[in-house]
């Protein structure tokens, strides 16, 4: 029968048009091989191949009659299927064969979704539908062909969703591994690292990578993402704690410094330039010990406290300039000084000698001090004239020393007195006595000849 457009209806009992299907006499799109693609994560390889169906020749799976009356040809025989008088049998034949090729498709789909790891109990349930639906359908094609493969789909969807059970807890695992290292490394982080910049920057690396695993248990996540959370509020009190006792000792830095420019500052003026120049050397060790200050004061108070220090130095270097040029003119009078009297001779008359020397020496003191180079070399000229007025002094004095002339006659009064023993000895007979007497009087005869021409040689 027709409706009065002329549009084919199926038989009492014929089964419904399945989800998707086209009108009677409209057009059928077929899938193509290509445009079925596995979910995202998942893999399409499964033990059935997915089956893209074709057109199919409805000729070789049924007829329509000229009466418009629609067969189908199972393995359990023929039985009409619906009813066509919209036109000729090849048309009716065409518009059934379509339909199966819809529900062909549906099948193609479901097989894809199976292999693509979708949700395995919808898809079987899904497939359980269509198979209850393919004795009654208003379809011409191999019927027991797709009633094999809904058959497939049905036995195979266990197995696919303890596969896709067994990707989802492995992929937990992993994700949940994946956390859990991420935590111990924050946590690491959060006890250990004085890097303060790089580590901030790690744990916000982790924060991100974190975000992006999906998948794990909710509880354990939470339990992890709090252990994470600790950690990274660790981190930022221990880094706060850090900084705060950086200012604290910046700041102290910063009072200590200002003292040291204020110290610098009224030593600036000084001209004890040996005494001062070493209280500046304290300072600067002072400086160094007492850390930096926060930058910018640090910079201004260095430039404050140089300033200072340069202007004692270049004073006192002016002032060794200055003491460097007099003591060169001291040097130059010196060595003029030394040529006008390096003819200082004793022998010429040594009360004339003495008198040029202490006037050479007055001189001398007068003209004040030399470079420090130069004094080795002037110092010993003149203590080379000295020398020699001085040795000449000596010697008069060792000639009318009456000292020395007065152990002379002690030690003649000692050969008078041994010679005399000596005769009484001989006289008595006393041979020994008079020789070990003889013997004295001829040692003291020897000092006292000796000390007589130490005075004569004089």
């Amino acid at each position: 029968m027709s409706d009065s457009n002329g549009t084919a209806k199926a038989t009492p009992g014929s089964a419904p048009r399945p989800s998707g299907a086209p009108k009677p006499g409209g057009s059928t799109p077929h899938p193509k091989p290509h445009a079925i693609k596995p979910a995202p994560g998942q893999s399409a390889q499964h033990p059935h191949p997915v089956v893209v169906p074709t057109v199919t020749d409805p000729s070789a799976w049924g007829r329509v009659d000229e009466d418009g009356t629609a067969w189908v040809k199972t393995s359990e025989g023929e039985h009409v299927v619906g009813s066509w008088q919209a036109g000729d049998a090849a048309e009716g034949l065409a518009h059934f064969g379509r339909r199966f090729d819809d529900l062909a498709t549906e099948v193609a789909l479901l097989e894809a979704r199976l292999a693509a790891g979708a949700d395995a109990r919808k898809t079987k349930a899904a497939a359980l539908t269509l198979a209850e639906s393919l004795p009654t359908a208003a379809v011409i094609g191999d019927i027991d062909g797709l009633a094999r493969r809904l058959q497939a789909i049905t036995e195979h969807s266990e197995e696919a969703a303890a596969h896709a059970k067994e990707e989802k807890d492995r992929a937990r695992h992993e994700h949940t591994e994946r956390k859990e290292t991420l935590c111990a490394e924050a946590e690491k982080i959060a006890a250990e690292s004085t890097q303060w910049k790089a580590a901030g920057d790690r744990l916000r690396e982790i924060l991100d990578e974190w975000k992006s695993i999906r998948g794990v248990d909710r509880k354990v996540d939470d339990a992890l993402w709090k252990r994470y959370s600790k950690a990274r509020e660790a981190f930022n009190r221990r880094r706060g704690a850090h900084f705060a006792e950086l200012d604290r000792e910046r700041a102290a830095a910063k009072s200590r410094k200002e003292e040291l420019c204020e110290q610098a500052e009224e030593l600036s003026s000084s001209t004890d330039w040996v005494g001062t120049a070493s209280v500046f050397r304290d300072l600067l060790t002072e400086w160094k010990a007492a850390g930096r200050a926060p930058r910018e004061a640090d910079e201004t108070l260095w430039r404050r406290f140089k300033s200072a220090q340069d202007v004692f130095f270049s004073a006192r270097n002016a002032a060794v300039s200055e003491r460097d040029a007099e003591f060169e003119h001291n040097a130059t009078a010196k060595e003029e000084l030394l040529h006008t009297y390096e003819n200082i001779d004793p022998a010429n008359g040594l009360e004339a000698a003495r008198s040029a020397l202490r006037e050479l020496q007055d001189r001398w003191d007068a003209l004040g001090k030399v470079p420090r180079e130069r004094i080795q070399e002037l110092e010993g000229k003149l203590r080379a004239i000295e020398k020699r007025v001085r040795d000449a002094v000596d010697a008069q004095w060792r000639r009318s020393d009456p000292e020395a002339m007065a152990r002379a006659a002690q030690f003649r009064e000692k050969v008078a007195h041994y010679e005399e023993q000596a005769a009484k000895a001989e006289a008595a007979g006393k041979v020994r006595d008079a020789q070990k007497a003889l013997d004295q009087a001829k040692q003291w005869r020897e000092w006292a000849e000796a000390a007589e021409g130490a005075v004569s040689n004089l």
